[in-house]
C-alpha cells in the first residue's frame, strides 16, 4: 500500500483543515488507518485512528471533540476533519495503515505516508 497525504497547509487558530490520505492498492479496505503528528523537536505521536471498516475510531486526548477521522473505501482515502485548530496542533501530519488492531503505536503500521505540514498561527 502506498499512501499520500495531502491538505495541510497555513491556517490561523480557530480554523478548519482537512487532511485526506489517498492509497493505491486494492487492499486499503482490508487495513486500519491511523494519523499521527510530529511537531519540531517532538517525537511522533498518536492523533487518530480508524478501523478498516469506519466502525470504530479512537481519537488522543489533546483532540478528541475538535478532529474527526472517516474513510471512504470506494475511493480509498482516509480523512482527517480538523476544527478549533489550536496553535500546538502545528506539526507534519502522517498517515499510515496497518492490520494490528486500532493502533495508538507507531509499530501496529506497515505503511506510512510521506507527510503534510499544517501551521495553526495564533
Amino acid at each position: 500500500v502506498q499512501l499520500q497525504a495531502s491538505g495541510g497547509g497555513l491556517v490561523q487558530a480557530g480554523g478548519s483543515l482537512r487532511l485526506s490520505c489517498a492509497a493505491s492498492g486494492r487492499t486499503f479496505s482490508s487495513y486500519n488507518m491511523g494519523w499521527f503528528r510530529q511537531a519540531p523537536g517532538e517525537e511522533r505521536e498518536f492523533v487518530a485512528a480508524i478501523s478498516w471498516g469506519g466502525g470504530s475510531t479512537d481519537y488522543a486526548a489533546s483532540v478528541k471533540g475538535r478532529f474527526t477521522v472517516s474513510r471512504d473505501n470506494a475511493k480509498n482515502t482516509v480523512y482527517l476533519q480538523m476544527n478549533s485548530l489550536k496553535p500546538e496542533d502545528t506539526a507534519v501530519y502522517y498517515c499510515a495503515a496497518g492490520n494490528y488492531g486500532l493502533g495508538r503505536f507507531d509499530y501496529q503500521y506497515d505503511y506510512w505516508g510521506q507527510g503534510t505540514l499544517v501551521t495553526v498561527s495564533s
